[in-house]
């Protein structure tokens, strides 16, 4: 018997829906419900319900890093010296109080951690791993590596693959 993922749940106008608001978060109602070919108080009614299911977590406008001034995209990899959990806990909470950490994934292998950070400049690259990102306690090993060029950045979900 297979079990229904979360995805499962969404019919073809909800993926819709989804995929629409990816590529236009400010679309109005009326706008995504000519898109999907649905009334607006349909398609109010289930993108309310994809809120409140979680499928939407949140709207943001997205920045261009460069222009913002954010010219170093860095990618970090942490191993930790101790695996207990509350040593875990606290690496965590410290990288979530660090803005320039943009994302940071538990990972198998060789590392514990990856993180994806935005600095300006390679002094702010210095200052934020010896003031910052260093002195957290529980750290063995950090190493760096910083991006060239971006081929492909995207926050688009293939909603519409089955």
């Amino acid at each position: 018997m297979l079990e229904s993922s979360p995805v499962n749940m969404l019919d073809e106008l909800d993926k819709q829906i989804l995929a629409e608001l990816q590529e236009n978060g400010r679309i109005s109602n009326a706008d995504l419900a000519r898109q999907i070919n649905l009334s607006s108080p349909a398609t109010h009614a289930r993108l309310r319900r994809l809120e409140e299911q979680g499928y939407i977590r949140g709207y943001v406008a997205l920045l261009d890093r460069d222009k913002m001034g954010y010219d170093m995209l860095c990618f970090v990899r942490i191993s930790l010296q101790i695996h207990q959990l509350d040593q875990v806990e606290r690496f965590r909470a410290a990288v979530n109080l660090l803005p320039e950490i943009l994302e940071c994934h538990h990972v198998t292998g060789e590392f514990d951690y990856l993180l994806k950070i935005a600095v300006r400049n390679r002094h702010d690259l210095e200052q934020f791993m010896m003031r910052r990102l260093t002195p957290i306690p529980g750290i063995a090993r950090i190493y760096t590596s910083l991006a060239l060029t971006e081929v492909k950045g995207t926050t688009a979900l293939p909603v519409n693959k089955d």
